[in-house]
């Protein structure tokens, strides 16, 4: 599953660029001047990604750096799950239809085991 770790570090390394641009007021590639993109999905995309940073960014330290770590995966872990849902109502492209259908699953997994650690570190499974 390399080409599937691969892919995965790409889609993170995007939603982090494109997440800083729009943290720092760019317009990440949307025209000049500030234009706005032509389709809906897109913004719906960016207010996904703007309120998962803003819950990450919220979150207070634990000073259990495992503990923080998990929480705010499981936060962004979540992020993810969302938007391939929204890939999955809106989208048109069927290998990203599949890619969404992949990151749900897998992220899923992945916070059963960020719940799974939090339970025996006494953090619960709030979500």
């Amino acid at each position: 599953m390399k080409s599937l770790s691969a892919r995965w570090t790409a889609i993170a390394v995007a939603i982090t660029l494109t997440g800083s641009a729009l943290a720092q007021g760019h317009d990440a590639g949307h025209g000049a001047h500030g234009e706005q993109p032509s389709h809906h999905g897109a913004m719906d995309m960016h207010a996904m990604m703007k309120k998962n940073d803003e819950a990450m960014a919220a979150m207070p330290s634990t000073g259990d750096v495992d503990v923080d770590f998990a929480m705010m995966m499981k936060v962004h872990h979540q992020g993810a799950i969302d938007m391939a849902q929204h890939q999955l109502r809106h989208g048109k492209d069927a290998t990203m239809k599949a890619m969404a259908r992949e990151i749900i699953a897998a992220q899923k997994k992945e916070i059963a085991a960020f719940d799974a650690f939090l339970a025996g570190r006494g953090h619960g499974t709030k979500k």
